[in-house]
């Protein structure tokens, strides 16, 4: 019988649970509240400037690394809004997506073995990224109503082993912003330990109630340490564009090119120049961003307490994360989250999928995106209260 050709790092993942939810919404005609993507239009001024790039025939590979307009567009407003001064042709990269640019980061700076710290419940890419980085997680646990972590317990997750800490702020999918405190121990460690933050920030202009999203970037000693990761898909409704970009410091720079160079060659080229655009006209744009989402937040947040829920209430980006245990279910959060969608119609991610693998942390939650039209959440209201 032949071998099986298969490569040892993938059985320690499975596939994205979370487009799992989106497959089997589909099948039963659920309300997908699971996978983050807007079911509303983009904003005009950003599709039409992707018309207008197709028009003028810019159809052919741009630079690897990015187009200049944007890679200028991106350093100016880093300037522009954290008073930080970058280089647009040495230290700006531009990827697709995200979540190509958290591979490249984990690609570029982690030996076979080391160890990168991770904040739980984590977006779910973190754990495939380790794997195919020969990385090692040591996981540190945000808990209680405003997830918040025990500064003792990150002291005790650094070693000498540790390469680097991944920080999602805003953060998916707990809703948590990290406050400037938090951030400077954060930062503290980091310089003690000598190890690098790469920082997750693709929420960074989705914010509430007064929250400020800190760059732990600007933060004193943290520049030359920190790969920067945030993109165009979340802040301008645009995910099928795949557009990312990572900021860091050259010499890290450097090694991040080289492995997003034969990852993906680069972005696509017509909407590098609308993503151009967009950073460059945005400025009003982001206060009404941020309102738009106060009010779906506010929709949904009512929806899952009315329905029985205890929720914590997201002071960023736009999921929520909802305890059903008040709700007399027998089973687990992913039989929960199978009930909701074949039942009710509405659908869901299972908490324990943002957890570590053998938590039971996670087990009776289960993650709302409110990144919908204000008719698509109103319907889920309405299945959610029938219940």
């Amino acid at each position: 019988m032949p071998r099986a050709h298969i490569a040892r790092r993938t059985s320690v993942f499975s596939e994205s649970v979370i487009r799992e939810m989106t497959r089997l919404a589909m099948l039963h005609g659920a309300m997908n509240l699971a996978q983050g993507y807007p079911d509303f239009p983009a904003p005009a001024f950003i599709k039409q400037a992707a018309v207008d790039a197709i028009n003028a025939d810019i159809n052919q590979y741009a630079i690897t690394w990015g187009s200049p307009r944007l890679r200028r567009a991106i350093a100016e407003k880093t300037r522009r809004f954290y008073g930080l001064d970058i280089d647009p042709d040495r230290e700006v990269t531009v990827t697709c997506g995200a979540t190509e640019a958290m591979m490249c980061a984990m690609l570029a700076v982690v030996e076979d073995g080391d160890e990168v710290i991770v904040f739980e419940p984590f977006y779910e890419n973190y754990v495939p990224d380790a794997a195919m980085s020969g990385a090692r997680l040591v996981f540190v646990t945000l808990r209680g109503e405003n997830f918040s972590f025990d500064p003792g317990e990150l002291r005790r997750a650094f070693s000498p082993r540790t390469r680097a800490i991944i920080v999602n702020t805003p953060n998916n999918p707990s809703g948590k912003v990290f406050s400037r405190a938090e951030l400077e121990q954060i930062a503290a460690l980091c310089q003690e330990f000598d190890t690098l933050c790469i920082t997750d920030e693709i929420y960074e202009h989705i914010l509430y109630d007064g929250r400020e999203h800190i760059p732990i970037a600007t933060l004193p000693g943290m520049y030359q340490r920190t790969i920067t990761i945030s993109g165009l898909s979340k802040t301008f409704s645009v995910t099928g564009w795949r557009l990312g970009y990572l900021i860091a410091p050259p010499h890290l720079t450097d090694a991040l090119r080289k492995v997003h160079d034969f990852l993906t060659v680069g972005a696509p080229a017509p909407l590098q120049e609308a993503a151009a655009v967009a950073i460059e006209q945005a400025d009003a744009y982001y206060p009404e961003l941020r309102e738009m989402y106060a009010a779906k937040r506010a929709i949904l947040l009512d929806a899952l307490r009315a329905a029985g829920f205890a929720c914590h209430q997201p002071e960023g980006a736009y999921y929520i994360m909802a305890d059903f245990s008040a709700l007399g279910f027998d089973g687990d959060d992913t039989a929960f989250a199978h009930h909701l969608i074949r039942d009710i119609g509405v659908a869901p991610v299972p908490g324990s999928s943002f957890y570590r693998p053998g938590s039971d942390a996670g087990s009776r939650m289960v993650r709302f995106t409110f990144s919908k039209s204000d008719e698509t959440l109103r319907e889920a209201a309405r299945r959610l209260a029938s219940r």
